[in-house]
């Protein structure tokens, strides 16, 4: 790969030099720093790679330079294995594209991404509330005891369908009822798709940083109102990946 390619973390409201350490992606102690443009700059490192694999110690290394980025600067997050030919490409695309990114930065600043999962203990215990909930489920249920041979079978399966459709109804409805809670202190949210039988709600909140602490009020409020059954996975102070992350394509850098 010819000299001077460069990886792309972030993009940060600066116009100062920095220099980050030896922290680059890929494990060889690449220097990350900025390259600049008027009052932006890149967060880069030198790179020998093209590509890099989406494994856990890659995408790590590329979270961690953009969390240390956003310990200075407003930032935003470029997508995961953006290379850059040179840093005058660099330049020249911080100069075509610096309204839309002030105009982001802008809308970014002083504020933080807040994530919540949201977990049920118990299934066991969340399907004997689909039983209580649903007479037309805790029914095919009774006469499926009593029954046997193809129609039972049948019945079964018709059974395992509607117990699914309530447990996505349900997960939606509790999901509902978290984010009126969060949504409160927030600026704006978006929601992910859980995976699991057990978890109802992924999301993320874009939150001003004078309201963190009325959000985490608000957790704690979630938490201890359904300590019994729901495990809430709460991580602050993260970039904003959900409502700011930047794309540039290959043919951005041949103008």
């Amino acid at each position: 790969m010819q000299k001077g390619v460069k990886y792309i973390y972030c993009i940060a409201k600066t116009a100062l030099e920095r220099n980050f350490g030896p922290i680059g992606i890929g494990g060889r102690g690449d220097e990350v720093s900025t390259v600049g443009c008027g009052d932006l700059s890149m967060v880069v490192s030198d790179t020998a790679e093209t590509r890099y694999a989406v494994s856990r110690d890659n995408v790590l290394a590329h979270e961690r330079v953009v969390e240390e980025a956003m310990k200075e600067f407003t930032v935003l997050p470029v997508r995961f294995c953006t290379i850059a030919p040179s840093a005058g490409k660099i330049q020249n695309l911080l100069d075509t594209r610096q309204r839309e990114f002030n105009g982001l930065l802008k809308d970014m600043d002083y504020k933080v991404e807040l994530s919540v999962k949201a977990v049920w203990k118990n299934t066991d215990a969340v399907f004997e509330e689909i039983l209580k909930e649903s007479g037309e489920i805790r029914g095919l249920k009774e006469k499926l005891q009593n029954d046997s041979g193809r129609k039972n079978t049948e019945a079964r399966i018709a059974l395992g369908r509607m117990v699914e459709q309530e447990l996505e109804s349900k997960k939606d409805r509790e999901a509902e009822a978290v984010l009126a809670v969060l949504k409160k202190a927030a600026v704006d949210y978006r929601v992910n798709r859980p995976y699991g039988d057990r978890m109802f709600l992924s999301a993320a909140f874009l939150v001003n940083r004078g309201r963190e602490k009325e959000f985490d009020n608000l957790m704690e409020d979630l938490g201890k109102m359904h300590e019994d059954r729901v495990k809430f996975l709460y991580v602050g102070n993260i970039p904003p990946y959900n409502f700011s992350s930047i794309t540039i394509h290959p043919e951005e850098w041949e103008v």
